[in-house]
């Protein structure tokens, strides 16, 4: 199934989907290439945000930018490992019984599926700027990726049948 479908197949059932990524065997080339995707797209969500605020402080964008891409695409997915790395740990001590890979594409796949709501975030910070419309989406998708996450590592810990 096509990326996209899968990011709209998630919004109804994200346990579904996490299970059937799973189902398609270890591919760690996969996990990778979602969270890559997931970071470039964080990185041009970003882009309104920092050319207003370059706007209007006067400060040089191409400086913005090229912190917002060192920090998006080589830092990012490094401490994402960590975070996937450490929940798996806590899923083990609550009786989880995945692997480190189910933990990882859990967390990456969330995190991929929620950039819909990140793009919109993005364009909200560029366009109208701080303020309640700022926050509500920030909040909306604080939410829907903690949905997202939790179901897909609650797949990602069960048992193998």
């Amino acid at each position: 199934m096509p990326v996209t479908s899968d990011i709209t197949a998630t919004y109804r059932g994200p346990g579904r989907v996490m299970r059937r990524l799973l189902d398609m065997g270890q591919r760690e080339d996969r996990a990778l290439a979602f969270l890559m995707v997931f970071c470039v797209i964080v990185f041009f969500a970003q882009m309104p945000r920092l050319a207003r605020e370059a706007h209007l402080s006067g400060q040089e964008l191409n400086v913005m930018l090229g912190g917002s891409l060192l920090a998006w695409v080589f830092i990012a997915p490094l401490l994402l490992y960590a975070i996937a790395a450490l929940t798996h740990l806590v899923a083990l001590v609550f009786g989880g019984k995945g692997n480190w890979f189910g933990a990882r594409l859990a967390l990456f796949w969330s995190l991929l599926a929620s950039t819909p709501i990140l793009l919109l975030h993005g364009l909200v910070a560029g366009f109208i700027g701080p303020g309640p419309g700022l926050q509500a989406i920030g909040l909306i998708w604080l939410v829907v990726f903690g949905w997202f996450w939790l179901s897909s590592l609650r797949q990602a810990e069960r048992p193998v049948q």
